[in-house]
């Protein structure tokens, strides 16, 4: 049995059934029959890289660690609209999101052996959640979302947004950051107070929002100006303006957005005995067909990458068992020496370093893959299918129905 990751900086790997067994059985199996007898074009059927594709525009595209984004010309963008009647004003910017692939955690993307640098199925199962829930809160009434069509299982046609800067995070049970701060000692956490005598993993008596900066805000009072900090809601309410919102009556237009977008999740989730546990919304504006301002969902929504969702019937039994990319995370906190390392945001460059230098067998990826494809699998109750070659794919149905590519 080969280590789950090769080092020169660990002297003594345990086999990867014990780091298996370690992580609360994240991964159930490492024999997966779906995928046999296709091990020689596994890396192929990866999108890896998805910032190359001769998709045409006038702007630079802008890469994530996950999607790219390629905004269209002015007159591609106004042509769709008028072909395809998407209900946007006639001259709203549209783009291309491609998904990849990759793996990220801890802000940084890990690679695979052999040139499997993804996990197969994983963009596709994202966007399939996304899609799946993106068209439940339009038919019950909550929001719409940027997404305008989906070409393919890796592409959206999406409008372009006015960002909120809130990581809109909403807690049901404490564990992650909230349960480390807890634990030493912390009682305010986003300013909200929590009570002494809570456990580990416990569901909290109301869900909790818990909001953190999307980007380095700066000239905010008491607002640290770094990436992703912990803010409260009295921090939004005195500064809405530098937070985007366009007044403070939209903060409770958004928090209600958030309630009954984890509501619908959560309800659908239980019908097949899994549990949501947290999970991050994101909010932007746009322009209708009139003319009219609205506020709506964005990025991604109640996927394995944005949220916590725990096997209901092993909860029930005290045990945790993930259905989301928390479980990678810990295969990794429980691997590494020093976890500090994947934690402390001051150590970045080593962080860095450990993504760079350290590959992933073949095995581990196509254990996340199982996760992610299972509970597309379950939530959407449609197969995910790997794509041959999805990189041509995509560049052939963007030039035969959408006219997109330049040719040469």
């Amino acid at each position: 049995m080969f280590p789950l990751i090769r080092t020169a900086q660990v002297a003594k790997i345990p086999p990867l059934t014990d780091i298996v067994r370690s992580v609360n059985g994240f991964f159930r199996s490492i024999t997966f029959n779906h995928f046999q007898g296709i091990h020689m074009s596994l890396a192929n059927k990866v999108l890896a890289s998805n910032n190359d594709l001769p998709i045409r525009t006038d702007q630079p595209v802008h890469s994530g660690k996950v999607r790219s984004v390629y905004w269209l010309t002015e007159a591609d963008s106004r042509r769709l609209i008028s072909e395809k009647g998407y209900d946007v004003a006639a001259d709203a910017p549209l783009a291309i999101m491609v998904i990849s692939d990759r793996i990220s955690a801890f802000e940084c993307i890990w690679r695979g052996e052999g040139g499997m640098n993804g996990v197969p199925g994983k963009g596709a199962a994202l966007n399939a959640i996304s899609n799946h829930w993106f068209k439940l809160f339009r038919e019950q009434g909550l929001a719409d979302s940027h997404i305008l069509d989906v070409p393919h299982p890796l592409v959206w046609i999406v409008q372009k947004a006015r960002p909120v800067m809130i990581e809109a995070i909403c807690r049901q049970y404490i564990t992650g950051s909230m349960w480390r701060a807890y634990a030493k000692g912390e009682r305010n956490f986003c300013g909200i107070e929590l009570a002494d005598g809570l456990q580990k993993d416990q569901r909290l008596t109301e869900l909790l929002i818990t909001p953190s900066t999307k980007g380095i805000l700066e000239g905010i009072p008491g607002v640290p100006e770094v990436d992703d900090v912990n803010v409260s809601r009295a921090d939004i309410e005195n500064n809405y303006a530098d937070f985007k919102f366009r007044s403070p009556e939209d903060i409770d237009v958004y928090e209600k957005l958030l309630g009954e977008g984890f509501e619908v999740i959560s309800n659908e989730l239980a019908k097949i005995g899994q549990v949501f546990i947290d999970t991050k919304f994101e909010f932007g504006y746009v322009n209708d067909k009139q003319g009219v301002e609205k506020l709506i969902y964005m990025d991604e929504v109640g996927t394995p990458d944005s949220s916590r969702i725990w096997d209901g019937e092993q909860y029930k039994q005290g045990k945790i068992v993930e259905n989301s990319k928390e479980g990678f995370r810990q295969l990794l906190l429980n691997h590494f020496p020093d976890p500090d390392i994947l934690l402390n945001k001051n150590r970045m460059p080593e962080r860095n370093d450990l993504a760079r230098d350290n590959a992933l067998p073949e095995a581990v990826l196509m254990a996340v893959s199982e996760t992610y494809v299972g509970i597309a699998e379950k939530i959407t109750g449609e197969k995910i299918i790997l794509s041959d070659d999805p990189k041509a794919e995509i560049i052939a149905t963007l030039a035969e129905q959408y006219d997109l590519i330049d040719q040469g």
